[in-house]
């Protein structure tokens, strides 16, 4: 009788998590990086304490990383990563990435131009507001994925 239990037990958690056992396995990420910026240093340090397994690569030319990903040149952030088919540019939010992963939407990447105060790696400033950007994998102009606004008090 109790084997019967662990069998039910164990199927309903499976579809409770949609057959994805393989959802626990930390996704790899690879930084691509300026060596003597400390801002994307945090960033990915943030990343790695959320469980992603980080590879940060030491790059001179973050250009040419931009460029084999065809990120927007009106969309280009600190630092480049990839995970899985997607990228992240610049200082995405932990949130959004996770969003990304969950959802799969057909994009290219996500993407935090510039360095906004307060994003991840950019120190904590509570009246942070910026967006993040999808970038659409085919034809299509980018659009707002999600909206960072200051935290109510």
């Amino acid at each position: 009788m109790h084997r019967r239990s662990f069998i039910a037990m164990a199927a309903s958690a499976l579809v409770f998590l949609g057959g994805r056992a393989h959802a626990t396995v930390p996704a790899e990420m690879t930084v691509y990086k300026d060596p003597n910026c400390g801002c994307c240093h945090e960033w990915s340090k943030a990343m790695a304490a959320a469980g992603f397994s980080v590879d940060a690569r030491d790059t001179g030319d973050l250009a040419a990383v931009k460029a084999r990903l065809h990120v927007p040149a009106e969309l280009e952030g600190c630092h480049t990563a990839v995970i899985e088919e997607y990228y992240l540019e610049g200082h995405v939010p932990l949130e959004a990435v996770q969003r990304l992963l969950r959802e799969r939407p057909p994009v290219r990447g996500l993407a935090v131009p510039g360095m906004p105060s307060g994003s991840l790696g950019m120190g904590d400033d509570p009246e942070a507001s910026y967006d993040v950007y999808a970038i659409p994998s085919e034809t299509g102009a980018p659009y707002v994925f999600m909206e960072i606004r200051p935290r109510k008090g």
